[in-house]
């Protein structure tokens, strides 16, 4: 078993094992590897944002919050080319490209044989032109949605004006090839669309918004038609939907 596949193992070995702690000796026994082997394999699952925690003394060991992470997903080759191939494509001006990156360098490090040649062989084909969008800019309206926080924002409009704005961040759209926030404008009293190429500085001010509806915001807008892409639908509708 190479590293990469006992990382993977590691993590599913310790999700089944949850609440209860396993020690590095019975992680080494159960691998056939080092006790120094497990050590920094654990420390590198911990770098990587996985997580793992040790508790000392008597009865401790190793142990994994099952709910921060997800168990395994079986995959086509197909599939998993096609999950590869476009998260390799996501450039710094799409929202969660941090993530996203993170996720391709797994689905790559998971794929063997013909499925990793199909996926390399499909991810060169793809390029990208360079983003203007500020990854500190990005990753404060990430935050901002994933916490619902207001914002502040030095927004340039399409005449070149910038101006200052407070904002309830309500979601995002696409369009284009562009990625816009939209949100309740305090300054303006009403929706907005915010190109995310186009704000100059974002940052939080502590306070927590208000909670609004995507499609009222986008009423009477040149988005107004927007619809949900069919592979998020999935994730928003009940069990029983």
């Amino acid at each position: 078993m190479n590293r990469t596949a006992r990382l993977y193992a590691l993590v599913e070995e310790l999700r089944a094992a949850a609440p209860r702690p396993l020690t590095v000796a019975a992680l080494a026994a159960r691998f056939e590897v080092s006790t120094r082997t497990v050590q920094r394999d654990l420390q590198a699952l911990m770098e990587s944002g996985v997580p793992v925690r040790t508790t000392p003394g008597r009865g401790g060991g190793w142990t994994i919050d099952p709910a921060m992470t997800l168990p395994p997903i079986h995959v086509t080759a197909d599939e998993a080319s096609a999950l590869a191939a476009a998260l390799a494509a996501a450039d710094a001006s799409v929202p969660y490209a941090g993530a996203a990156r993170t996720a391709y360098q797994k689905i790559a490090a998971s794929m063997t044989g013909p499925a990793s040649a199909a996926a390399r062989e499909l991810a060169v084909r793809i390029v990208a032109l360079p983003s203007r969008t500020d990854s500190a800019v990005r990753t404060t309206v990430e935050q901002a949605l994933t916490h619902t926080m207001v914002l502040r924002l030095s927004y340039i409009d399409s005449a070149g004006t910038e101006s200052d704005r407070v904002v309830e961040p309500a979601g995002l759209l696409t369009a284009d090839g562009r990625w816009y926030l939209i949100a309740w404008c305090r300054t303006r009293r009403a929706g907005r669309g915010f190109r995310l190429d186009r704000i100059a500085a974002a940052a939080p001010t502590g306070e927590q918004a208000q909670p609004h509806d995507l499609a009222e915001l986008l009423l009477g807008s040149a988005a107004a038609g927007a619809v949900q892409p069919t592979a998020l639908a999935s994730l928003t509708s009940g069990p029983d939907s």
